[in-house]
């Protein structure tokens, strides 16, 4: 049972606590596209640090080892990849839809 009993307090908790899924995609089908976005993700990392260590062949130098070792970090912490979206706020999704464009509105044709 909620402790809070005035209809207005109880209204505006929920516009603020209330989440919804924005991301633009079903919201059972993130489900799958964040393990996918993940695997993506370090798939390329893999990828990246393998280009940079086949160029090493045979016996290979200290400093060239290290060297390598140094262009695979940075070469790995420049990409960027997936990034989860939080949900946003109920009262701030229906101020966007308050805000935006009418239902029945032509779409926009650029020519």
């Amino acid at each position: 049972m909620s402790t809070v009993k005035d209809p207005e307090e109880k209204k505006s908790l929920s516009l603020k606590l209330d989440r919804r899924n924005t991301y633009g995609e079903n919201s059972n089908a993130s489900r799958t596209g964040i393990r996918r976005g993940k695997q993506r993700r370090h798939m390329n990392e893999r990828r990246a640090v393998g280009a940079v260590l086949s160029q090493l062949k045979g016996s290979v130098q200290d400093d060239e080892s290290t060297n390598a070792e140094l262009l695979a970090k940075t070469s790995v912490s420049q990409r960027r990849g997936f990034k989860k979206q939080p949900d946003v706020s109920l009262g701030v999704v229906l101020a966007t839809k308050r805000a935006g464009k009418p239902k029945f509105a032509a779409p926009h044709r650029p020519r």
